[in-house]
């Protein structure tokens, strides 16, 4: 993200005035004391009024942003307020509200009512897309890229010890096979149907499993069917089901998982808490880890004043700045085209020689999220079936080759086959 060159950015010239005369020097002050006391005399009176633009007519913009920046971006928006930034000589007044991802992409998709938000930063460019692809609902206007956060393997201690961490490193189909296996890591995740992380750890795991055997889809299909059974509902929530110590789950409760598909940020998070739980380890997958991206979007943009128009940018191009840069790093995010900060990611759980400084998977192709999402959907969704057999007379007849099973026992084993 570049710097920005913009309208009230203060005057930066440093050079001297010559030397006045004596005399334009004598009638300037002259003048001056002459206006300040008519001043004096109108103020009193009440005919000036030394409001500024700040206390008058701010332009006030609403922003949605999904819950885990929207403490930063309001931090950002803060300091605005406090250093007095303006926009076309007019205080900027930024409001930020956290609103669930999923949620508001269904709502800007369905497109029924006025969304009350003029800027949305989601976590990741998904749910941009499926807001667009969902219906015509409300349009959103592409304006940059807010912050970073790669999608790792999180895991509490024990756990970690267990696969070797820091020294052994795994693909995401090794990775997704460690939680498959007969003494199988408890794995949580996000719902990848309400989960940005979740949906791109689940693509991730399926073209990695597709690139070492023929039998991927069912290796995918088996970690799905895993997940479902330990997923939760939100990304906040998947960090409620982690063991709350360095146990594990083998000495107590087998509900707590020993490990979740959780973004760097959110772990930078948890692990900043000292709360007492136990701090996260994180693995970065070797055939790389899919990142979200935070973009920034204007939401019907047809619709806004000009001022608040003027104000977004106003306010996209402030994320750029370097104050901005700190705040975002202080809350565990990755800024593009800046150093990594090495205390970020330490206090997230990253450690040499996992690959966390660089090896970022390029972004899922919508074809790849769409079979992701397709496998998910199927694996999650309960069927009822209803099947028609014959019980007439002629069932009781034996099968030739069955050992003198009936045509009925041999419908019957067959039904439970295909049901298992």
């Amino acid at each position: 993200m570049g710097r920005h060159s913009l309208p009230d950015a203060k005057a930066t010239g440093t050079g001297r005035a010559r030397s006045p005369r004596r005399r334009t020097v004598s009638i300037a002050t002259a003048l001056v004391l002459a206006v300040a006391a008519g001043t004096g005399v109108a103020a009193q009176s009440g005919l000036l009024s030394f409001a500024d633009s700040c206390a008058d007519a701010p332009v006030r913009l609403d922003l949605a942003a999904s819950p885990d920046i929207a403490p930063a971006l309001r931090a950002i928006a803060d300091r605005a307020r406090q250093d007095r930034v303006t926009t076309d000589g007019h205080c900027l007044d930024v409001r930020v509200e956290a609103r669930e991802n999923y949620q508001v992409a269904a709502a800007l998709a369905d497109g029924s009512g006025a969304p009350g938000y003029q800027v949305w930063v989601p976590d990741s460019d998904v749910w941009v897309e499926r807001a667009k692809g969902l219906g015509d609902g409300i349009s959103l206007t592409p304006a940059g890229t807010v912050a970073l956060s790669p999608v790792t393997l999180a895991t509490v201690p024990t756990a970690a010890r267990a696969l070797g961490w820091p020294r052994e490193r795994y693909t995401w189909a090794e990775l997704a096979a460690t939680a498959t296996g007969d003494d199988g890591l408890l794995l949580g995740s996000g719902d990848p149907a309400r989960s940005a992380t979740g949906l791109l750890a689940l693509s991730s795991i399926a073209e990695s499993s597709r690139e070492e055997g023929a039998d991927g889809d069912t290796r995918t299909a088996a970690t799905a069917e895993l997940l479902t059974q330990r997923v939760s509902d939100t990304d906040t929530r998947v960090l409620e089901t982690l063991a709350r110590d360095d146990s594990g789950a083998e000495k107590g409760n087998p509900r707590r998982n020993e490990a979740v598909l959780l973004s760097e940020q959110a772990a930078f998070a948890h692990n900043s808490e000292g709360n007492g739980s136990a701090g996260l380890h994180l693995f970065y997958p070797t055939d790389g880890a899919p990142v979200l991206d935070y973009p920034y979007s204007i939401v019907d943009e047809t619709e806004l004043t000009t001022d608040q128009s003027r104000a977004a940018m106003r306010f996209m191009a402030l994320l750029g700045d370097e104050g901005a840069y700190r705040t975002l790093r202080k809350h565990g995010f990755r800024v593009a085209d800046t150093a990594l900060d090495p205390a970020l990611v330490r206090t997230a759980g990253a450690l040499s020689p996992q690959p966390y400084d660089g090896n970022d998977a390029g972004p899922p192709s919508s074809e790849a999220l769409q079979r992701a999402l397709g496998l998910w959907t199927v694996t999650v969704q309960s069927a009822r079936l209803t099947t028609v057999v014959d019980t007439s007379g002629s069932m009781a007849a034996a099968v030739p080759g069955r050992d003198g099973q009936s045509r009925m026992d041999v419908t019957k084993a067959s039904l439970l086959r295909a049901l298992a």
